[in-house]
This record gives C-alpha cells, structure tokens and sequence, in this order.
C-alpha cells in the first residue's frame, strides 16, 4: 500500500500498464456540475484488487476500493 499511495500522490495521471483510465460509462464521474475522469490503479500487476479514483487540480480523490476485480468491469 506505502507504494500505491506514493504512486497516487506522486504521480496519479501516468499512464501505465497497472494505472489508467477506465473505459466508457465508467471512464467518467460526475460530481456537482463538474465531470472528471475517472481512473482505475492497480495496486499490483497480477492482483485483483482495484482502486477507483479521480483527480481535480492536485487532490486524488478515491471513489471505489476492490479487493478483488469488480464486476462492472468484467
């Protein structure tokens, strides 16, 4: 977890193979009247877990945490 948080306060928009943003319906979120994208991490490469997350200025905001591949997603 120390990594995930380094990665997510460090770096939240980089686009890698364990950090990107989800696809279609759930590629975005809306909150009040603005929209964000949302993005998904990956805490590890072979896990399951997910965290679902998005970013306004410099805050990360976590919106879903997974432990295991949720089904919205399959």
């Amino acid at each position: 977890m120390t990594d995930t948080w380094d990665f997510l306060t460090r770096t939240p928009l980089s686009a890698t193979p364990t950090n990107y943003r989800l696809k279609g319906e759930l590629g975005a979120v809306q909150r009040g009247e603005t929209s964000y994208e949302r993005r998904q991490h990956k805490p590890t490469a072979k896990g399951t877990a997910r965290i679902w997350f998005y970013v306004d200025e410099r805050t990360v905001f976590l919106g879903q945490v997974h432990t295991s591949h949720p089904n919205e997603t399959k």
